[in-house]
C-alpha cells in the first residue's frame, strides 16, 4: 500500500507535504474529521498529520485512529515540541506501533527521510529535539505524575486549594502535598527559598506555572481545552 493520508489545516503546508512525499500516493485532507474518514478506507492506514488543528488536534486524531486500527502508522509533523504533547502521545501509542515526530523547521529532506523510515522501512523516527523532551519526561526526578499534572493545570487556571480539593475529590492537605511535589519537580521550591529584605521574592504558585510554560508542559491550546472542562465542571456544581 502506498496511499498516504495527509492532514493539515494550512493549504500551503498541505501542498508542501504532497510535493515532498510524492513518492507515495498522497490523499490530502484539511482537518481531523476528513482524515479519519479517509483512514477508515484502509485496513492499515498511513497518516501524516499536524498536531494543532481547529476542530480536533492531531493527538486526538491519532487516538481515534489507533482505537480502531492499532497498526496504523502515523507521522506527526508539527512546529511544536511541547512536553504536553509528548506526555499525551506516550499514553496512547499502542505497543509495537510504528510512528514518528518531525518538526516543521527541518528541511524537506529530513521530512522525506522520516516518512521513508516509517512507511517504507517500518521504523520509528523521532526528531532529536523531541527525543530530548521525551527523555526528560521519563526521568523520575523530572517527570510529572498524572496527579501532579492535574494540579498544575488547576493552578494555571487560577483555582484555589479549596476548589482544587472539590474538583479532584481531595482534602486540602492532599492538594498541598501534590503542590509541594510539583514544586520540587519543576524546581520552583528552590527559587522560592530566596528572600528580599522586606519579604518573599517570588510567588511560588505563579512561578511554577511560568516554569511549566517554559518547559512546554502547558500551552495556550491545551489551557483553552482545560478551561472548557473546568466550566463544564462548574455547571455540574451549580
Amino acid at each position: 500500500m502506498t496511499t498516504l493520508i495527509i492532514s493539515d489545516d494550512n493549504p500551503r503546508d498541505r501542498r508542501f507535504l504532497a510535493e515532498v512525499l510524492h513518492d507515495f500516493t498522497p490523499v490530502v485532507t484539511a482537518n481531523a474529521q476528513e482524515a479519519l474518514a479517509a483512514c477508515q478506507q484502509h485496513t492499515e492506514p498511513w497518516l501524516v498529520t499536524d498536531i494543532q488543528m481547529p476542530g480536533g488536534n492531531g493527538i486526538e486524531l491519532a487516538r481515534q485512529l489507533w482505537a480502531s486500527h492499532n497498526t496504523a502508522r502515523v507521522l506527526f509533523w508539527s512546529q511544536h515540541s511541547d512536553e504536553t504533547y509528548v506526555r499525551a502521545l506516550a499514553k496512547l501509542i499502542p505497543a509495537d506501533t510504528v510512528y514518528g515526530y518531525v518538526l516543521k523547521n527541518n528541511p524537506a529532506e529530513t521530512l522525506r527521510r522520516a516518512a521513508h523510515a516509517i512507511f517504507a522501512e517500518c521504523q520509528c523516527w523521532l526528531d532529536p529535539q523531541v527525543r530530548r523532551v521525551q527523555a526528560r519526561s521519563q526521568r523520575k526526578s523530572d517527570a510529572l505524575s498524572d496527579a501532579e499534572y492535574e494540579v498544575l493545570i488547576d493552578i494555571a487556571l487560577g483555582l484555589t486549594d479549596n476548589t482544587i480539593a472539590a474538583r479532584r475529590y481531595l482534602s486540602r492537605r492532599g492538594v498541598q502535598n501534590r503542590l509541594q511535589s510539583l514544586y520540587v519537580k519543576l524546581g520552583a521550591n528552590q527559587e522560592a527559598d530566596a528572600k528580599l529584605s522586606d519579604g518573599e521574592l517570588l510567588n511560588i504558585r505563579a512561578r511554577a506555572v511560568a516554569l511549566a510554560l517554559r518547559r512546554g508542559l502547558l500551552n495556550t491550546f491545551e489551557l483553552e481545552k482545560e478551561e472548557q472542562l473546568f466550566k463544564s465542571w462548574l455547571k455540574t456544581r451549580n
